[in-house]
């Protein structure tokens, strides 16, 4: 089904999540608003499946679980609802009261960037996120180059970011007790795409 979304109406969450059981395309709400989410580049799917291996890899049999685009979390500070391209959630897993398909405790959260959402990514969905206790650690990649921003909690009210740009450096997800080596992460990536426009 195809969801047919009012612009210029002012949804409930409950109206939102709704709506989205019966929707074949993901939507965040934000404010009242459903903003349909776009798909992505094949540089976009693979940088995010890439990620998603590497850590479900190094996290087995460890005290966590990975999901990978289509797993929703809520930040009920402000009330929004999105769906991250990779995130890592602590176990036991937790979930927004009376709902099995909506987590709230994720630890570290990573978005593939492109020139649509990352003014959004960096600014106004990580304030968002920044309200959950449990987040530590958070990846902003970029599909176009290799350039990976590490933005880590070192106290409250207080990160430090770190840059990652050749494939020879290794990220260090201290918060998980992994690395990963940048080549992997971008692996098979066709980086001559570079002036894809989104």
């Amino acid at each position: 089904m195809i969801l047919q979304i009012e612009p210029t109406k002012i949804y409930t969450s409950v109206e939102y999540l709704t709506l989205e059981l019966e929707s074949e395309v993901r939507h965040e709400y934000i404010n009242g608003a459903i903003i349909p989410m776009t798909g992505g580049t094949p540089n976009h799917n693979d940088i995010a499946g890439n990620l998603y291996v590497l850590l479900k890899s190094a996290l087995r049999q460890k005290n966590y679980r990975v999901f990978y685009v289509d797993q929703r979390l809520w930040i009920p500070s402000v009330n929004r609802y999105t769906y991250p391209d990779v995130m890592v959630v602590s176990k036991p897993i937790e979930f927004q009261s009376g709902r099995t398909d909506t987590l709230i405790n994720f630890c570290l959260i990573a978005e593939v960037l492109s020139p649509s959402t990352q003014a959004y990514d960096r600014g106004d969905k990580f304030t968002a996120y920044r309200t959950i206790s449990t987040f530590t650690e958070y990846l902003l990649i970029d599909q176009h180059q290799i350039q990976v921003e590490h933005r880590v909690r070192t106290a409250e009210n207080q990160w430090l970011i770190s840059e990652y740009n050749s494939p020879q450096m290794t990220l260090k997800l201290d918060s998980i007790g992994i690395e990963i080596p940048i080549a992997d992460l971008y692996a098979d990536i066709d980086l001559d795409q570079g002036n894809l426009t989104l």
